[in-house]
């Protein structure tokens, strides 16, 4: 037994004096041209670590645990290899040096290229690129300390089997730098789907808001997030084990095809209800098949539903989707359908608010030639009415929690900049967020200790979304979009307008293609120093008002205004003192804008695109890129 506890001792201690690297530092790396890269990791104390990299050695020596060599200047290019020793040899292999870029925000930048297949299934089946890489930060989150290391992950190239799981926005992205420069690309992928500005930024930046810091200091306390995520969870899944186990529609199987639903209530379908219902709601609708299809498989599309469903086709389970943004994309399966008449049927659970099927969706099930159309009238019961059900806490939105866990570990790998695509999640505080975000540019660049000559940060303006409103109103979105252009006044900054691209019915819009080209637009005048590049669309500099008219004034006007598909001029809104604003007539002269109303004789402010979804707004430059909103106006929100 003592010999077992002697080998053991000389076992571990032999462990503790290997070198060991963080995740990121591994097989398939892109390491950063132009600068001198840091390679780290821990060994034991004093233990004399080698690199030898493109020709060169390079030695140190470990000080408490932690070592770290700078590589001068890399050569561009690769593969190459590097070999690391110390107790212990470690090779590490197809490596290449270019630019690496860190790719953060909520859900709009971790969507996957999987998300938007439909729209670019040519992508993905000719996505090819050795020299494009990959790395996705694993999603967690730390409230009591900063972590120096990530618990998993891996470079990956992009390729037809791989492209799926690359968040679009930073591929797209990195495809159109990699066409201009021709160099490696590396990205960093560390975002999280409706996280907060606050969560990304560290205690130290968040030392000038005092709310934020107070919720840091609150769950802080070992065991207080382990208890309170408890007490969430037994919350929620008791209140589904209740519904479905007293749901109607499962114990008179409401899934199958020859029920009597004759006293169903009818509603002509996409559309949400108009009564208020919480719990389990079944849908069903009969539809015809054509002989020629019997038996055969098909592709069911059903749009996207309030909240979460399960989908059964005649009395056959083909899929479900536990939360209402995934677009419903199933497959049915051979030998299900048959010729005439067939049934299908949603099992709905509604939290609360809205239930039902989002409009202006695809709801129908196709085959290679043919397709059948399930809009139109379906019939619907209420399976198990409920109180609705209290949202969930999402603890890895608190504030610190995202930094801790997924940036503070990154912070010794060296970068080009960061592209960033968050804001949805803080339109209801748009005066807070205008100091929250610059204030997380400029702490991320500290940390990283690269001063902003050396940090470019890139990020994109919130895409239109909601319905459009037949009035000028005020809008929490608009005033959002303003402060994430106030952050420009932060130096090395760029921002990507898309109030073009986004579907009033879907926060997370399919077009990721011209966000990441627009970003890799920004990223040529902002990163790269192409000084000649129309990096931005027209963005409002000043106004003058004349008698009965306000004249715009525009930087960013590149070749000239002008507006899509030489339409005529819309999106602006005019009003006198009383503050009330009227749609206005606009018209372009030169690189001004004049707007005016015969419903305004004293006008003293015009706004353009100020809504939540500016579907009319058309004013762009002749490169094709679209104006910012803006308001020549100070008046605190309505």
């Amino acid at each position: 037994m003592r010999f077992f506890y002697l080998l053991l001792f000389l076992f571990t201690n032999t462990l503790l004096a290997q070198v060991r690297l963080p995740k990121l530092v591994s097989d398939g790396m892109v390491l950063q041209r132009n600068s001198n890269v840091r390679i780290w990791g821990w060994a034991s104390e004093g233990e004399a670590v080698e690199i030898k990299f493109q020709q060169k050695t390079y030695k140190t020596n470990s000080e408490g645990g932690k070592w770290e060599i700078f590589l001068e200047d890399p050569s561009v290019g690769g593969p190459y290899k590097m070999e690391i020793s110390g107790e212990n040899d470690i090779q590490l292999d197809s490596l290449y040096v270019g630019d690496v870029w860190l790719c953060s925000g909520q859900s709009n930048m971790e969507l996957p290229m999987s998300r938007v297949a439909p729209k670019y299934p040519e992508e993905i089946k000719t996505a090819n690129n050795p020299e494009i890489r990959y790395f996705q930060v694993p999603k967690k989150y730390n409230l009591s300390e900063k972590l120096d290391d990530i618990s998993r992950g891996k470079w990956v190239a992009v390729h037809p089997n791989t492209i799926g799981d690359f968040a679009a926005v930073p591929y797209f992205f990195a495809k159109k730098l990699y066409e201009n420069y021709q160099i490696p690309i590396g990205l960093i992928d560390a975002s999280l789907g409706g996280s907060p500005v606050e969560a990304w930024m560290s205690e130290k930046a968040l030392k000038n808001f005092p709310e934020a810091i107070a919720e840091v200091e609150r769950l802080k306390p070992e065991g207080t997030i382990d208890s309170l995520e408890r007490l969430d969870q037994d919350r929620i899944k008791n209140w589904y084990t209740r519904i479905n186990a007293e749901d109607l529609g499962v114990k008179n199987a409401w899934k199958t095809s020859n029920i009597d639903d004759s006293d169903w209530k009818s509603i002509e379908m996409p559309a949400l209800l108009n009564e208020q219902v919480n719990g389990v709601i079944w849908f069903r609708k009969k539809f015809e098949v054509k002989s020629q299809f019997s038996g055969k498989s098909a592709s069911l599309l059903i749009g996207r539903m309030v909240d979460a469903d399960s989908v059964f086709v005649n009395g056959t389970f083909v899929g479900n989707t536990t939360y209402q943004y995934p677009p419903r994309r199933y497959k049915i399966p051979s030998n299900l359908l048959k010729a005439g008449e067939n049934t299908i049927a949603v099992k709905l659970i509604s939290e609360r608010g809205s239930v039902g099927f989002v409009k202006d969706k695809d709801y129908q099930i196709i085959f290679e030639s043919d397709s059948i159309d399930l809009a139109g009238t379906w019939k619907y019961k209420v399976g198990k009415a409920a109180k609705a059900l209290p949202s969930q806490t999402f603890y890895q939105w608190k504030p610190t929690g995202l930094y801790n866990a997924m940036i503070h570990p990154l912070l010794d790998y060296n970068i080009k900049g960061a592209i960033w695509y968050q804001g949805e999640s803080n339109t209801g505080e748009a005066e807070k967020y205008s100091e929250l975000f610059p204030t997380m540019i400029e702490s991320w660049r500290e940390n990283w200790r690269q001063d902003s000559s050396n940090f470019p940060f890139l990020f994109v303006q919130l895409a239109n979304f909601m319905e459009s409103r037949e009035y000028p109103k005020d809008s929490n979105w608009a005033r959002l979009r303003e402060s994430q252009k106030d952050a420009l006044k932060v130096s090395k900054t760029g921002m990507a307008v898309i109030i073009d691209v986004g579907e009033w019915n879907d926060i997370h819009p399919l077009d990721k293609k011209t966000v990441g080209d627009r970003l890799a637009t920004s990223a040529k005048k902002v990163a790269y120093g192409e000084t000649s590049v129309v990096a931005s669309g027209p963005m409002y500099t000043s106004s003058e008002i004349k008698e009965d008219s306000i004249i715009l004034n525009f930087d960013h006007v590149g070749s000239g205004l002008k507006t899509k598909n030489a339409e005529e001029l819309k999106g602006f809104a005019i009003a006198g003192s009383d503050k009330k604003f009227v749609w206005a007539i606009a018209k372009i002269e030169g690189d001004k804008v004049i707007v005016y109303s015969p419903k305004v004789d004293h006008p003293v402010a015009v706004r353009y695109a100020w809504a939540d979804n500016p579907q009319n707004a058309n004013l762009y430059n002749e490169e094709d890129l679209p104006a910012s909103p803006f308001r020549t106006d100070d008046w605190a929100q309505e």
